[in-house]
């Protein structure tokens, strides 16, 4: 027997499309810090989604076969935020991006509490989840 899908009570949800440029990461990084910073997260948990989400569109980035755009979506509920990270547009990442950037992975999967790809149409899409803990 299925069991019903359980939905959070409130789901917030806030997209964000930028450049695949170096210069438009700071961008990024403050719009998913303000995000983050709407939930019960420490100082310090805001500031690991900062650098992760950093990480994330530089590996978008680095590793697109053609300039295009990089496409955040934040999802917030009152216990985590999940964001993912992919390209859009006419970026295309190759499969192999998680055996070429272990560097950048392992310092995601070190600061979020869940670390996920996906392949899609568009391409590789990676998905960061970070709970509230309780202080």
């Amino acid at each position: 027997m299925n069991q019903p899908v359980t939905v959070p009570a409130e789901l917030d949800v806030v997209e964000l499309r930028i450049p695949a440029k170096a210069e438009w990461v700071a961008v990024a990084r403050l719009a998913v810090a303000a995000v983050a910073n709407r939930l019960d997260f420490s100082v310090e948990d805001i500031e690991d989604v900062r650098l992760a989400i950093a990480e994330a569109c530089t590996n978008v980035i680095r590793h697109a076969t053609s300039p295009g755009q990089i496409d955040i979506r934040c999802e917030a509920t009152l216990t985590e935020l999940t964001v993912e990270v992919g390209g859009g547009a006419a970026v295309r990442l190759r499969a192999d991006v998680r055996s070429e950037d272990g560097l950048g992975i392992i310092i995601i999967q070190s600061l979020m509490d869940a670390v996920e790809y996906r392949a899609e149409q568009s391409g590789v899409v990676l998905q960061m989840t970070k709970r509230v803990h309780a202080r």
